[in-house]
């Protein structure tokens, strides 16, 4: 199936973290904060212009920035 980032996803569509890509402490920050592959995902809503994104991991929500965002590849689907 085809991957896409995690900015790229509509809101309410549910996805499987396939990995964090980059390096340094924004990537350890990510992981440490749930984004792990495996782990499912699902953007709950964007504040106006699309920055910051809401997504729900490990049953709590987290704002992420775009940039952040784009880091994280997903598979869409359940």
């Amino acid at each position: 199936m085809a991957t896409m980032t995690l900015d790229e996803l509509k809101v309410g569509q549910p996805a499987t973290i396939v990995a964090v890509h980059g390096h340094g402490p924004v990537v350890q920050r990510l992981m440490a904060l749930g984004l792990l592959a495996g782990s499912p995902i699902q953007v709950i809503r964007r504040a106006i212009g699309g920055d910051p994104i809401e997504v729900s991991v490990m049953d709590y929500a987290l704002s992420l920035r775009r940039e952040e965002a784009r880091q994280v590849e997903v598979s869409p689907g359940p």
